[in-house]
């Protein structure tokens, strides 16, 4: 194959409307624009007025809010875990905490703690620190014959240090 042979696919490339370019072209004098009145003319944005009349947006009720207490945790499903301490990025036999997590790079960042869920099978005894944990996570981690700790934030462990 030479380059002047390359071709594009059928119907990738379509050629712009001109507007504007005689009778001949379909959109020849008004350019689809009807007759006179202000949409006719060039600058103008009406999107959203409905002529004085209280807009819909200022109509319709507000809902939601947000929270800005809200904790945002950064998740970690047991499954993960378990892959991890197969490929040896984590050393099952030492206690895994917060830390540990990050340095392995199973979590990017804490935020606001850790929280294990229990999506994933897990076959190591663990000894896990983290603030936050679902009961089922819990129940896995302790039925593998291990221990799963919940602390309390990771903030209030800072400013203790």
């Amino acid at each position: 194959m030479k380059l002047n042979q390359l071709s594009d696919n059928k119907g990738a490339n379509k050629k712009r409307k001109r507007i504007g370019r005689g009778p001949g072209s379909g959109t020849g004098k008004m350019g689809g624009r009807g007759i006179k009145g202000q949409k006719s003319r060039s600058g103008v944005s009406l999107n959203g007025y409905e002529g004085g009349q209280m807009p819909l947006y200022m109509r319709l009720p507000k809902r939601g809010f947000n929270n800005i207490n809200a904790k945002t945790h950064a998740v970690v499903n047991l499954g993960l875990l378990q892959k991890f301490i197969d490929e040896k990025k984590l050393d099952a036999k030492k206690p895994i905490t917060e830390a540990v997590l990050v340095e392995s790079g199973l979590v990017r960042r804490v935020k606001d703690g850790v929280r294990i869920l229990a999506k994933g099978e897990l076959k190591a005894k663990l000894d896990i620190t983290v603030s936050g944990a679902s009961k089922s996570a819990i129940a896995a981690v302790e039925k593998a014959g291990g221990k799963l700790t919940v602390t309390t934030a990771p903030k209030a462990e800072a400013a203790a240090e």
